[in-house]
């Protein structure tokens, strides 16, 4: 990836999952957005070559165990035993 592209805030989220993987949380916390925009970023990151492949770690039930399709979106309630405590997705860029 380019320097320059660090500099805008995709560039910057994306220099931030290719070091490690992070949550929509970390990140918007690391860069003092908000999470909606943080997805919204993310999505356009996965469809965008430029950055590289998004990989997805799915969202995960700490209740019962279950496991969420990899998607860019946070779960808000589980649909096996209804918790709420729900671990949210991990993402990171492989090149």
């Amino acid at each position: 990836m380019k320097k320059d592209m660090w500099n805008t805030r995709r560039g910057k989220i994306a220099h931030l999952i290719s070091e490690r993987n992070h949550t929509p949380s970390e990140i918007a916390r690391e860069l003092e957005i908000p999470i909606k925009i943080v997805l919204e970023d993310l999505k356009h990151i996965s469809r965008s070559s430029k950055y590289g492949e998004l990989l997805i770690l799915p969202a995960k039930c700490r209740k019962c165990g279950y496991n969420f399709r990899a998607e860019i979106k946070i779960p808000k309630r589980c649909p096996r035993c209804k918790s709420m405590w729900i671990e949210e997705p991990r993402f990171m860029l492989r090149r």
